[in-house]
């Protein structure tokens, strides 16, 4: 986390010599579209957008696509019509938002993807290290298993952090030659979604073992699955939800691990690296966030 640290001080400098420029010239404008707002990890996202935005007195435009492309693009679009300066985009299918991003690029705004990447020409990209957080999770749950056992992986939207993970936990089992992953189904990183997915999946594998979600809102889903089924099936996440480490805290639970991001570092350092670009810096093209394997043994403290 210390270049990120190390960058985050720097666009301060940066966001105190934009601002001031903004004085003059009018309010600086920031624009962000989210993939959805049901969901804690990206209201936390967005608390520290506004409070980041209110430190340099900077408008701040907030959009909800709730996972419809259509919608994420038609809503840049508004915010392109309203004159934004920066947009940071987060978005709900990396590939399908490349129109988006294209306009917003010959709009001459500086657009940087934050959390999911994004197809098209970025200015930048910030996001966690998505391959680890999937790798390290599912190497616990293997350890935990001894090594040995039928394990499923609750998937999620086609967008590249989530494929990551997903990467990243296969490359970790594979190690494992005794453990077998038994199916792979997409809980749609929804709550209910992911419950009812479950519950098929118990039905289905019957020496199931253990379970991976792609993130913690699925995976408190899958949880009240396990818990009704009443078999021991470990389980492990990713996000660092304060659900998810307050279940995990307790130590005698299904649930025994998350990979916890960091979304308030994620989106300053967006800004951060978006102010820098407008005001005319070289700008790296990815900044990848550090994740943090929580268990029993360090969750308690931790917060977003």
């Amino acid at each position: 986390m210390k270049f990120a640290k190390s960058l985050l001080a720097v666009a301060t400098g940066l966001a105190i010599a934009v601002s001031a420029n903004a004085a003059d010239d009018g309010k600086l404008k920031i624009g962000m579209s989210f993939q959805e707002m049901n969901n804690p990890y990206f209201v936390t996202m967005q608390e520290a957008l506004e409070e980041a935005c209110a430190s340099i007195g900077a408008e701040v435009v907030v959009t909800d696509a709730r996972h419809d492309i259509s919608k994420q693009i038609s809503d840049v679009e508004d915010m392109l019509q309203r004159d934004i300066d920066i947009l940071l985009i987060n978005p709900t299918d990396s590939v399908g938002i490349q129109s988006a991003v294209i306009d917003a690029h010959e709009a001459g705004v500086v657009t940087v993807a934050v959390d999911a990447q994004a197809e098209g020409p970025l200015d930048s990209f910030v996001g966690s290290k998505n391959y680890d957080a999937g790798f390290m999770a599912c190497k616990f749950l293997a350890d935990t298993l001894g090594g040995k056992g039928d394990v499923a992986i609750l998937d999620g939207i086609p967008v590249v952090p989530i494929l990551e993970r997903v990467r990243g936990c296969n490359d970790a089992l594979k190690e494992y030659p005794d453990i077998k992953v038994v199916t792979t189904q997409n809980g749609q990183q929804d709550r209910a979604i992911a419950m009812n997915v479950t519950e098929n999946i118990l039905q289905s594998a019957q020496n199931l073992k253990g379970l991976f979600s792609v993130n913690d809102e699925g995976a408190m889903g899958a949880l009240s699955a396990i818990q009704s089924s009443g078999r021991d099936v470990k389980l492990v996440s990713v996000d660092g939800n304060p659900q998810a480490v307050a279940e995990i805290q307790k130590g005698n639970t299904p649930f025994i691990a998350t990979s916890a991001q960091y979304p308030r570092d994620q989106v300053r350092v967006g800004i951060g690296i978006a102010l820098a670009k407008f005001w005319g810096a070289n700008v790296p093209k990815e900044i990848p966030i550090d994740v943090t394997l929580i268990t029993k043994d360090n969750a308690a403290g931790f917060s977003w």
